[in-house]
């Protein structure tokens, strides 16, 4: 295992002069986001004149990898929703909407093949989340799950013609965001070998899930991991819930993003279950903590507490002769 460095988490810096940053400070690998306007890495430039394998021998000469390539923003449009909520990634009609995220992500895919990066992250979006609960129509999470077939799976044979592989980030106002919906798109694309996840611990706990309990189910659909933390405020959960709603800063929230080591995920656990499950990449350290600075704190002590509990190897297996049987 190696510990990674989400490029988005300081988007002001050029990419280069982030590489060099991360590389002195002790990280092994970048995940370099593509999103529109994301505002270090545009995948059509990228895809002209040999300018990604430019990059790439840049961001090699710091003695870093490119561990995935991120289109959470665009990737969002292909569900949805449509309406006002999405006008800040793109503004256009519903069908405008989808085939923008559409040909966002399938040009992330043309990048991650150029680079020889085996995972583009994104996520799937839902036109509406609340079709989770049963009331009023019953059928409505179905028609969900219909959408994501039908918009999808071209996706994910796009995806296999380019050699890479999706990984969804479960997230909530997403159709994937716990243990069952993500089993559940598994075998509604007839267990296409091109879906899997994003394991983001802190998505996970904040509703109530378990992380090893994810992890243990999913197994081999994990394609990449997220180092990120998140806090339940045991003592807020009677006022609002973990689903409360509201600005991140508010001190009465009962979750909090995190860095890992500040919140409520078992990272030994956490990191024991990834190497059962044979998970051998990057955990890309990805911040959303509004208690601390990126650059000014976590940078710094995401390293210091991760590198340590990552296992490098696995069990090589006693050979004595009480344990040779």
């Amino acid at each position: 295992m190696k510990l990674g460095f989400c490029a988005q988490n300081i988007s002001d810096k050029p990419l280069e002069e982030l590489a060099k940053l991360i590389a002195d400070k002790g990280y092994e690998a970048i995940e370099i986001a593509t999103y529109d306007g994301n505002g270090q890495c545009d995948s059509g430039e990228m895809l002209k004149n040999g300018k990604g394998i430019e990059m790439r021998k840049m961001i090699q000469s710091h003695g870093l990898s490119i561990s995935a390539i991120s289109n959470h923003a665009d990737s969002l449009l292909i569900l949805g929703p449509h309406g006002v909520d999405t006008d800040g990634i793109y503004k256009g009609t519903k069908e405008e909407k989808i085939k923008f995220g559409t040909d966002s992500l399938l040009a992330s895919a043309q990048l991650a093949n150029l680079l020889e990066v085996d995972v583009v992250i994104g996520f799937t979006g839902v036109e509406n989340f609340g079709r989770y609960f049963p009331f009023p129509y019953p059928k409505g999470w179905e028609a969900c799950e219909q959408q994501f077939v039908e918009r999808f799976v071209p996706i994910l044979d796009k995806f296999k013609e380019y050699g890479v592989k999706f990984a969804v980030e479960p997230h909530p106002n997403n159709l994937i965001y716990d243990i069952h919906t993500a089993l559940r798109c598994v075998e509604l694309v007839d267990n296409h070998p091109c879906l899997g996840y994003n394991l983001d611990p802190a998505n996970i706990i904040y509703l109530g899930l378990y992380v090893e309990s994810f992890i243990n189910a999913l197994g081999d659909r994990i394609f990449a991991v997220h180092a990120k933390d998140g806090e339940i405020v045991q003592h807020n959960i009677g006022y609002g819930g973990i689903l409360m709603q509201g600005e991140w800063r508010r001190l009465d929230r009962a979750f909090r993003f995190r860095i890992p080591g500040w919140g409520s995920v078992d990272w030994k656990k956490t990191i024991t279950e990834l190497a059962m499950v044979g998970y051998t990449g990057v955990l890309s350290y990805e911040h959303e903590d509004v208690t601390m600075s990126c650059a000014g704190d976590g940078i710094d002590k995401v390293r210091d507490f991760l590198k340590p509990l990552l296992i490098h190897k696995p069990y090589e297996g006693r050979k004595d002769k009480l344990f040779a049987h």
